[in-house]
């Protein structure tokens, strides 16, 4: 018999719900910064708020949760260029703010429980599960179907920050580091529960001139401040959620790298740095910094996200899959099934020979 969830529709949840829900996740193998209740009720009351949405908690003997599924009820587009969307349920926190590793915290006796509900819950309307980490699909309906995959590369420290990436790359950061240090530049950790919104703000700047001066556009900006900027409240104290290292000159910074410091990992968020610096690759010098303040800190992982920019490799990362899964339901799901077939039909075509001449 499938034990009914209690059953919560906003994000004000009883402190012992909160801290419970953490420590749910703590203690799961897979379980990822983006499935705290400081990532998702942040979410929910900023780049969510008043959007409908329901968390179901399945409790042990001890009160404790057992399982906890945050689920929003929303839109997907069909077409980037048309305005089409059809309904849904996805996981609440997911889709923008670029949330990766989602899923659904449980311990092991709760799986067949949360399986059946979500089961039941597909029988009404569409599930899109985006960004799950890898092993979630044992939660899931038999009819939910795997539809697209990323990679998001990682970087193990436990060797210590020498020991990633080629010896000749290793070197040419060292060349970096010297020239950076002749012109004035040092570096400095900021770690969970020390920073402040004047940080986030000088770390957003940071990140709008490098975009700027790339030409690209950036969804990490003002209309994000108000999730970050939650999460600095939530997380304060905690010893864990947003943590930075700075490039600093004199007495500006000039160059910083934002990311959530969990358990013993580090997700790196966003980086920005002053464009008259690009030369000096105050860039590459950053990300090797915070690498190094990682493990002296003891962490084990720095994962980059998701993303396969090359750079990501040379610091020794390897791959590891998120995956999206589709139940699909009625018209909706059919509309979104069809959608990522002929995506992938897209991409599975020929690519026309290229007519640029090699060097």
């Amino acid at each position: 018999m499938t034990v009914r969830p209690e059953i919560h529709t906003g994000p004000h949840l009883p402190a012992e719900l909160v801290d419970g829900w953490r420590t749910l996740v703590a203690d799961d193998p897979g379980g990822s910064w983006f499935m705290t209740p400081d990532w998702v009720l942040a979410w929910w009351e900023t780049l969510g708020a008043g959007r409908p949405a329901e968390i179901a908690v399945w409790r042990g003997p001890d009160g404790r949760p057992d399982a906890v599924v945050p689920l929003l009820r929303g839109r997907q587009t069909l077409h980037p260029r048309l305005p089409l969307t059809v309904d849904c349920l996805t996981l609440l926190g997911s889709g923008p703010g670029a949330a990766d590793h989602c899923g659904i915290p449980t311990r092991p006796e709760r799986r067949a429980d949360v399986r059946d509900w979500l089961a039941e819950r597909a029988r009404r309307t569409t599930l899109w599960l985006p960004d799950l980490d890898p092993g979630q699909d044992v939660l899931l309906p038999p009819t939910a179907r795997p539809v697209v995959r990323a990679a998001c590369p990682r970087a193990d420290l436990t060797a210590g920050p020498d020991a990633l990436g080629s010896r000749q790359f290793r070197a040419t950061v060292r060349r970096y580091g010297r020239k950076l240090a002749a012109a004035g530049v040092t570096f400095r950790w900021v770690d969970a529960g020390e920073a402040d919104e004047r940080l986030l703000d000088t770390v957003l700047h940071l990140h709008r001139l490098r975009r700027d001066a790339l030409g690209r556009p950036t969804t990490f900006d003002q209309g994000r401040r108000p999730l970050h900027a939650r999460l600095l409240e939530r997380t304060a104290g905690t010893g864990h959620g947003p943590a930075f290292l700075l490039a600093e000159r004199d007495t500006a910074t000039v160059g910083a790298l934002y990311g959530f410091r969990w358990r013993d990992s580090f997700s790196y968020y966003q980086i920005g740095w002053e464009p008259e610096l690009a030369p000096l690759r105050l860039g590459t010098a950053v990300i090797d910094q915070a690498l190094r303040a990682c493990a002296e800190r003891g962490l084990r992982t720095f994962d980059f996200l998701r993303g396969t920019e090359p750079y990501k490799y040379r610091f020794g990362a390897v791959d590891r899959e998120d995956v999206s899964w589709l139940v699909p339901r009625g018209t909706s799901g059919a509309l979104l099934a069809l959608k990522h077939r002929v995506r992938d039909a897209a991409r599975s075509r020929p690519q026309p020979a290229s007519t640029t001449p090699s060097r």
